[in-house]
């Protein structure tokens, strides 16, 4: 976690700031249900599998083999064989063993990116679902404006002080604040399932972001991020670790060409009425070391050779190709904090001219200096600048949120922090 990310914490926690286990609650949930996760987990132990299999063919090998026969004269017997080998020179097979080893840590790093891009997903769902619930509070308020102000326009038009024409406009505004508030019904309800996708249970009430949310600078410049994402990102990490068993694989291919060798020891025992004495008493055993040079393959080991090198190439590109995409992630999440910043600051100056306004709106009317309409506007007008700074302090905390994953730093500890700062 960065220092300002523990600065905030120290101080907000110095500043007797209750603890909210909401977000962390809900990171619990989905930690233990969220398929993508354990669709992760499953490869990456599947990939360990996989590498322990690989060694299995540098392991001792034993095996035992019973024959039952019968000749023509009808004498039956059996003869018991027991195979014991063990590889002693076999480089395709050591690298083999290497290729998979670098990729069972491949799949490893590829967890704990999935798991901090879980945790992303989380907060995305939280304050996408905070968000929706402020933005059909916005529609409500707003058609509920629209409304008093068709019934005040319906009350001129019967006291003939009004056309029609007004009844008919005001009717107007307050139908289509109508349809905004059903597409924000809609939105609530999608931001309600797309928690749901994650936990796989309802989601309960959440608790908001302080109102006194302040912004966030960072203290580190972008270049700082990016080197730090270079460093330690983890999906970067497993396309480093791709490219490692790529280049081992080129040299368990190049390896086909060379000789192996191995040690065995064969036992055999016979038994039966068609095996003399002699040999039934007899349980002979050979050591042997077995010696095997490749001499023609049909073209099959240069095929692998070329195949692997192809290969190499692919990881390699996708490498820079992963490189390029986490810096650019990187400085533009970086740029999303510091306007978030701006933007904060902009959206309370909003809020306090819209609640001035208000104010003064409000004594005008009783001054006679202002009319209803002036009053429904000017309530219409704080309510959508009280969404726009309940946005704006949604956006500056993904964004932080955002900047830590792309750098590979998303762990707990930074969900700890964001759960701080929720209300009491």
């Amino acid at each position: 976690m960065s220092r300002a990310w523990l600065l905030l914490v120290a101080a907000l926690s110095f500043a007797g700031v209750a603890r909210g286990d909401d977000l962390l609650q809900v990171w619990a949930q989905a930690r233990a249900a969220d398929p993508a996760l354990r669709n992760a987990e499953a490869l990456s132990s599947a990939q360990e599998a996989a590498a322990r299999a690989a060694r299995a063919a540098l392991l001792p090998q034993w095996s035992l083999e019973h024959d039952d026969w019968r000749d023509t004269g009808g004498r039956r017997g059996h003869t018991a064989t027991s195979s014991f080998s063990q590889s002693l020179v076999d480089l395709a097979a050591l690298r083999e063993w290497d290729a998979n080893r670098s990729e069972a840590s491949a799949e490893a790093a590829r967890l704990v990116a999935a798991e901090q891009a879980a945790r992303r997903r989380v907060a995305e769902a939280y304050f996408g679902l905070l968000s929706a619930q402020a933005q059909l509070a916005t529609a409500r308020a707003n058609e509920d404006a629209f409304d008093r102000q068709v019934k005040e326009a319906e009350s001129r038009f019967a006291a003939g002080l009004s056309a029609q024409v007004e009844v008919d406009q005001s009717r107007a505004y307050r139908e289509l604040a109508r349809s905004g508030t059903l597409a924000s019904e809609l939105a609530l309800d999608d931001a309600r399932e797309a928690l749901v996708q994650l936990t796989g249970v309802q989601a309960p009430p959440l608790r908001p972001l302080r109102s006194d949310l302040a912004a966030m600078a960072l203290a580190e410049s972008s270049d700082a991020w990016a080197a730090r994402a270079l460093q330690v990102n983890p999906s970067l990490r497993a396309l480093q670790l791709d490219l490692q068993a790529s280049e081992q694989r080129i040299a368990g291919a190049r390896a086909g060409h060379l000789p192996t060798l191995s040690l065995g020891i064969d036992t055999t025992r016979q038994r039966g009425d068609g095996v003399t004495l002699f040999d039934a008493s007899r349980t002979p055993t050979q050591i042997l070391l077995r010696l095997s040079v490749p001499l023609f393959a049909g073209g099959a080991t240069s095929a692998a050779v070329d195949r692997a090198g192809f290969q190499r190439e692919a990881a390699r590109e996708q490498l820079e190709a992963g490189r390029r995409a986490v810096l650019r992630e990187v400085r533009a999440e970086h740029l999303a904090v510091g306007q978030g910043a701006t933007q904060l600051a902009s959206a309370q100056r909003a809020v306090d001219a819209a609640e001035r306004a208000l104010a003064a709106t409000r004594t005008g009317l009783t001054l006679g200096t202002r009319s209803t309409t002036d009053l429904l506007l000017a309530i219409q007008i704080l309510a959508s600048a009280q969404n726009a700074q309940t946005q704006a302090r949604h956006r500056h905390v993904l964004a932080l949120l955002a900047l830590n994953a792309a750098a590979g730093s998303l762990d707990d500890a930074t969900l700890a922090a964001v759960n701080v700062l929720l209300a009491p």
